[in-house]
């Protein structure tokens, strides 16, 4: 009588780790690269499809579960690096640089409370330019323009600025535009 048990738990087993690896294997994890980096999130796809993590786009995502959607909106963002009254892209490595970036945005859809507007150096230590909040409603139009700064470039290699947008005063930044300077030897 036990052993009918054993053997019946035994077939139970089987059948559930079976089921298992067979709807594994219609879900594939692939690796994702947008711009030349590797998403640490990555893709599956499942039955022929591809889907991707849309954070990793660089805009807002808002989740509605009561109209079942996500919406995600990137606007446009052009930046310009301003040494003095130089537009600039390359540096030599190892100098202080004083500069303002100057964004102008355009197409945004969400209402925002805040923009930001910072370095990211090769390592990826991030250095925050300068901040402001945003008062009143959407701001689908507008221009932002840091104060001089300055910087030093201590080793080669690419530096990210980047244009960030906060949509509500108790959340965080998230990236929607980056503008890379390079620091040559």
């Amino acid at each position: 009588m036990k052993w009918r048990k054993v053997m019946a738990l035994v077939m139970a087993f089987s059948i559930m780790g079976g089921t298992v690896i067979s709807a594994e294997s219609a879900k594939d994890q692939v690796q994702l690269i947008i711009n030349g980096e590797v998403s640490k999130d990555g893709a599956v796809v499942i039955d022929g499809k591809t889907y991707v993590p849309i954070r990793d786009f660089n805009g807002l995502v808002n989740f509605d579960p009561s109209g079942g959607k996500v919406v995600f909106d990137q606007p446009n963002v052009h930046m310009f690096l301003f040494k003095g009254d130089t537009v600039f892209g390359n540096v030599n490595r190892g100098n202080k640089v004083k500069f303002n970036v100057f964004s102008q945005i355009d197409t945004l859809k969400t209402d925002i409370s805040g923009v930001k507007v910072a370095i990211t150096d090769p390592s990826g230590n991030v250095k925050d330019i300068q901040s402001q909040d945003i008062k009143g409603a959407q701001k689908d139009n507008f221009w932002f323009r840091t104060n001089d700064f300055t910087y030093d470039f201590k080793t080669a290699g690419n530096y990210r600025v980047g244009f960030y947008i906060k949509e509500s005063k108790d959340g965080s930044y998230t990236l929607v535009s980056e503008k890379v300077i390079t620091a040559i030897n």
